[in-house]
């Protein structure tokens, strides 16, 4: 039970992290020191300098160009801003606090993630590739046409964005500067949601792409700087698996579980009807929603989408999926180590005594990591470790707004607003990420009706717009009575009687996503088959299958209109160099233009003609040398996952 309080850790990233409501950090005693300070502020300063440099050398006038960096990103910086992205503040605490109090067993939605990012780059980035679409609501109002299906998915995905990503990221990263510096709370979520929305505004995807691969590289720095420190301490991997099970805390309920270690700590897979992951659940059940995580959600599929050729999309995710099996050692050991060394503090099992310590009677792993930082790391290296909590906090939140600016302004406000102006499009897209709000956690009961739409959208070309909606429709309604039921029948502590209801008490939520998804994939099918097939144009270059038929589809070019369009056009070049209203900006106002990535020889409202897209064709097109050597990579990443995963199994 302890577990399921401590971390779930789904695939929207797959994560949705530790939501405990501590407000100290059991006893950490150790305070920062003007070294540790210095180390901060270095830190500081090197992400700005990557984030000015890049917001230099990137044409951000555009919406390509402000929402997919141009197209124009390498392997290395994608691959990088995919695993940073994924791997929040709400990580760090949440993956190390869940090895403390259950074990390794979470770990299995880690590399659940490796392989469906590899599903990203070889089967699902093809299709949005040869679709030219932008986000992933967009495709499917192309494959399936009209609106509301884009819309409802547009809206959810916002919903999603709001309960189960920023808010924990948002807690977890003030709580570690809270517990590090005393700060208020208050006033760290402040400073943090600053500095974010800073980045979001100005710089656009390439500005968050480029400090993702920076901090990649301090958060695993940080990371395994910890990890070595912990097993020195602990007295190495021998130390590790023999004293976890014997880590039980001094103070017990009597005559119960609590504080006891799992018996299948060190398993992946375990029972299928009494553990906490069951093994189907696992491989099922948890493979369909981190399938929207990892190949449909925004904050992945665009930094996808903004890589230079097919082939440097398919490298990143490569990177990608070879980071994903550090979390497991840099971050999870480290939190199971935390226990043995801090048994009554980190493992405390009294409820009263669990609230002295930490401010939750559910118990405190929560507080695992953070245990560590303050306790083992020297003056310097704990600065270095809050530089890698903000690097993770920032990176997370970074992407979330971007991409949540992205969905906003090109799923909805352009609906609403189709002659919007370039400039129109930039400066929504720019606020949009600025206006959500921060609040508890929800769950994932959510997320499986949206991968199934997706999937029969990409490969049953007998799916229709209508059978896509009502699947939604249904699929989301009951995900949201369990959802509900979840709130109002919370689990009971290790030393309570279960009287929850069965449907919620007997029913795994791994099966459940099971079940939810049948669900759905009976009322798509279903109604799909009742009603009309859907056109030609809703099926070429939209599909697996159909992904080379060659479309021309008319589309508007909302590239900015330069002086030499004014020639052609007849106008007088002199007016380029005015602001949309025609006035002449001053310095200032001009700054601010560069700074947020406006060009003032935009004239508003004013388009280039309709001109047939780029043929679909040409973006799937790959170098056959890298190309086979991708596909080498692919091989040996695949077979050291299988390694890893079946030794832990």
């Amino acid at each position: 039970m302890m577990f399921e309080h401590a971390v779930m850790v789904t695939p929207q990233g797959g994560s949705s992290e530790s939501t405990t409501d501590s407000p100290a950090g059991g006893g950490s005693t150790a305070n920062f020191e003007a070294v540790d300070i210095v180390v901060l502020v270095l830190y500081f300063v090197l992400v700005l300098a990557v984030g000015f440099w890049s917001m230099w050398r990137t044409k951000r006038s555009t919406v390509d160009g402000y929402f997919l960096a141009g197209k124009s990103m390498t392997w290395w910086p994608v691959g990088a801003s995919l695993f940073a992205s994924n791997i929040g503040s709400g990580h760090l605490i949440g993956l190390a606090g869940s090895g403390a109090a259950a074990g390794i067993g979470a770990i299995a939605y880690e590399w659940n993630g490796l392989f469906m990012v590899l599903l990203l780059g070889w089967i699902f980035l093809p299709i949005y590739l040869a679709s030219g679409v932008t986000t992933m609501p967009e495709y499917l109002q192309r494959r399936f046409g009209g609106r509301r299906t884009q819309l409802f998915i547009a809206v959810l995905s916002l919903f999603i964005y709001i309960f189960t990503k920023i808010s924990v990221d948002m807690y977890a990263g003030a709580l570690f500067i809270q517990l590090a510096l005393q700060w208020n709370i208050y006033l760290a979520v402040v400073l943090l949601l600053s500095v974010t929305a800073l980045y979001t505004v100005a710089g656009g995807l390439a500005t968050v792409i480029y400090t993702d691969a920076a901090q990649t590289v301090i958060m695993l720095t940080g990371a395994l700087i910890l990890m070595v420190y912990s097993f020195v301490e602990v007295g190495g991997w021998n130390a590790l698996m023999t004293d976890y099970p014997k880590a039980i805390p001094s103070e017990r309920v009597p005559n119960s579980t609590c504080g006891v270690p799992r018996e299948d700590a060190f398993h992946i897979f375990r029972d299928p009807v009494t553990s906490d992951l069951p093994w189907p659940g696992v491989i099922v059940g948890m493979s369909i929603p981190s399938m929207w995580y990892w190949c449909s959600d925004q904050v992945i599929v665009q930094r996808s989408l903004a890589a230079k050729t097919l082939t440097h999309a398919k490298g990143g995710s490569l990177l990608a999926a070879y980071l994903k099996l550090l979390p497991f050692f840099a971050i999870m050991l480290p939190g199971m180590i935390s226990r043995i060394l801090y048994t009554d503090d980190v493992a405390c099992a009294d409820p009263t005594l669990c609230t002295q310590i930490c401010g939750n009677p559910v118990g405190c792993t929560d507080t695992a990591y953070v245990r560590l930082v303050m306790e083992l790391l020297p003056a310097g290296l704990r600065g270095l470790m809050m530089a890698v909590m903000i690097a993770a906090l920032v990176s997370s939140l970074t992407s979330i707004f971007n991409s949540a600016s992205t969905i906003f302004t090109m799923d909805l406000w352009k609906t609403f607003r189709s002659s919007a102006s370039e400039w129109e499009l930039m400066i929504v897209g720019s606020q949009g990420g600025q206006l959500f709000i921060y609040i508890q956690a929800i769950s994932t009961n959510l997320q499986p009706p949206v991968s199934i739409v997706f999937l029969m959208g990409c490969f049953w070309k007998r799916t229709n717009e209508k059978g896509a909606f009502w699947g939604l429709v249904v699929g989301l309604l009951v995900g949201c009575m369990r959802m509900l039921l979840d709130f109002i029948y919370p689990a009971p502590l290790c030393f309570e009687r279960d009287n929850r209801p069965a449907v919620i008490k007997d029913v795994h939520y791994l099966y459940f996503s099971i079940v939810l998804s049948l669900i759905t994939l009976v009322v798509v099918v279903g109604v799909s088959l009742a009603t009309e097939e859907p056109t030609a144009e809703q099926i070429n270059g939209l599909t697996w299958f159909t992904r080379f038929v060659h479309v021309e589809r008319k589309e508007l070019n909302l590239e900015l209109v330069t002086p030499q369009t004014d020639e052609v056009a007849g106008r007088p070049d002199e007016s380029s160099s005015t602001t949309p209203s025609g006035r002449r900006p001053s310095r200032l106002v001009s700054a601010l233009y560069w700074l947020c990535g406006m060009d003032t020889r935009t004239k508003e409202g004013r388009k280039m003609p309709e001109i047939p897209a780029e043929p679909e064709r040409n973006k799937l097109e790959e170098n056959p040398s890298l190309q086979h050597l991708v596909n080498v990579n692919l091989i040996i990443c695949l077979s050291v996952a299988a390694f890893v995963i079946g030794y832990w199994a």
